[in-house]
């Protein structure tokens, strides 16, 4: 069995490895990290053997920390990361490269209506229908997006949203509030196979699926890093957040919306956004634009966006797959039957 991971802002971990009796067995770790001293390596291949294989990672990495010699030195990796690794290993996960990878940017959309895109598109990969895919957010109107559990009174201003004519709508995946116009924000979903992020936690699986995203924007220029849970964070402050859901049928869902150019004053009269939510955005007053983006890449939103697709292009390989016409015949359907309904919208008053 041979199971691969990439550490967020690390190195390769790879580990090969066999199953005697329900036991690790023939454990040969590699990859492209730092180790002293060089016995090391076979002190962590020691330790893993015989390792049950139902172990969790948290248990592989104490039997690989247990099993260092004093003062050995893990550079690039570390003891979960093999555990990771190892536990990809034993799931048979797929990486980046086993999969031919789609696009969807297509033209502006409601905000209902992508609040159903992103389960029907998650549903036709689970399904084998569609490749996994990678889509890119237009909005055609203003809105605000609450996550799946949150209270509805509790996060917006109501007035507000109808004073400014922002459309509140919720969607599948957990996490907080948004405000969205259009234009102010990059947004994009991965909708990929679970094989993908087989092994991992949850918390490791958001930063391992959108550690590309950190490598362009550090190609553009940034200091930008993983504040977990799902956070991405600058030195110039936040600059978005991500949410994921794991499909019953075997999908990962995963979106990620960034800040361009928020207008931070209207922000405040639709969401009730406390001392607390501002200081994460990194303002200490709703009196001015949150535009991570725009300020500390200097560049247009569209060229943000081209540059992040090339990123995912010269990574993974990506070639386009638009929206087929039942896709979209079956989001039409999902907004009547579930996102414009009042039940879906204040499941949580």
């Amino acid at each position: 069995m041979h199971g691969e991971y990439k550490v967020p802002g690390g190195k390769l971990v790879v580990v090969d490895l066999d199953v005697v009796d329900g036991r690790l067995a023939d454990v040969r770790l590699s990859g492209d990290f730092f180790l002293e001293p060089d016995e090391a390596l076979e002190d962590i291949n020691g330790a893993l053997t015989g390792a049950p294989a139902d172990a969790d990672g948290a248990e592989l990495a104490a039997r690989i920390r247990g099993g260092l010699p004093a003062g050995a030195r893990l550079v690039g990796f570390d003891a979960e990361a093999v555990g990771v690794a190892v536990r990809r290993a034993l799931t048979r996960a797929s990486d980046w490269a086993d999969h031919e990878w789609r696009l969807v940017h297509d033209g502006p959309q409601t905000p209902l209506m992508h609040m159903a895109l992103d389960q029907v598109l998650a549903e036709e990969v689970a399904a084998g229908r569609r490749a996994p895919t990678l889509r890119f957010w237009e909005w055609a109107a203003p809105a605000v997006i609450i996550g799946s559990f949150q209270s509805v009174r509790n996060e917006v201003d109501v007035a507000g949203a109808q004073r400014h004519g922002v459309e509140v709508v919720r969607r599948i995946t957990g996490g907080g509030a948004m405000f969205v116009e259009p234009g102010n924000t990059v947004t994009y979903s991965l909708y990929a196979p679970g094989s993908l992020v087989a092994g991992m936690t949850f918390a490791e699986s958001y930063a391992f699926l959108d550690d590309w995203v950190l490598g362009v924007l550090r190609e553009l220029g940034l200091n930008v890093w993983y504040q977990p849970l799902n956070d991405i964070a600058s030195d110039g402050g936040k600059i978005g957040g991500a949410a994921q859901k794991r499909l019953v049928s075997g999908a990962v869902l995963h979106h990620v919306t960034m800040s361009y150019s928020i207008d931070a004053d209207k922000m405040g009269e639709v969401l009730r956004v406390g001392k607390e939510k501002l200081s994460d955005k990194g303002i200490t007053s709703a009196k001015k634009r949150v535009d991570p983006l725009r300020r500390q890449t200097g560049l247009a939103r569209e060229v943000i966006i081209e540059r992040l697709i090339e990123g995912f292009r010269r990574r993974f390989g990506l070639s386009d797959g638009p929206v087929s016409e039942g896709e979209r015949q079956r989001a039409r359907e999902l907004v009547e039957s579930k996102f414009a309904t009042r039940e879906w919208l204040l499941r949580v008053p």
